[in-house]
């Protein structure tokens, strides 16, 4: 299990639903990338990805291979890598198709301080 201020992989769908669930429970916000090995632009973004996680320990960064993890990516309709999808309290707030460093962490900002995705007012 992986330390808060890191990006965690997921290699399982187990490992995912619990990442997700967790994510639920907590309120905490989630920054997934949608990731390949083959993928030139996710290898240039994974260094602020891992940067971004690092400074931000109260965010949950997981990273899902797309080849290793179809099924998920299949479900989520990712078509495109990177993808970056911001989840807070399993509802979708954003997502980023591309390597666009300013793009992420402008949304992280945006996001990461924000009232849940649900009211109870």
């Amino acid at each position: 299990m992986a330390e808060e201020g890191q990006v965690i992989p997921c290699h399982k769908v187990a490992e995912w639903k619990e990442q997700i669930e967790k994510g639920k429970e907590s309120g905490k916000l989630i920054v997934v990338d949608f990731t390949a090995s083959w993928c030139g632009p996710c290898r240039a973004i994974a260094p602020l990805f891992t940067e971004l996680a690092k400074n931000n320990p109260n965010v949950i960064f997981l990273k899902v291979d797309v080849d290793e993890l179809n099924t998920v990516a299949s479900e989520w309709e990712i078509n495109a890598m990177p993808t970056f999808v911001f989840l807070k309290e399993g509802k979708v707030l954003h997502k980023i198709v591309g390597a666009d460093k300013v793009g992420l962490a402008s949304k992280l900002e945006e996001y990461k301080n924000s009232a849940p995705a649900t009211s109870t007012a």
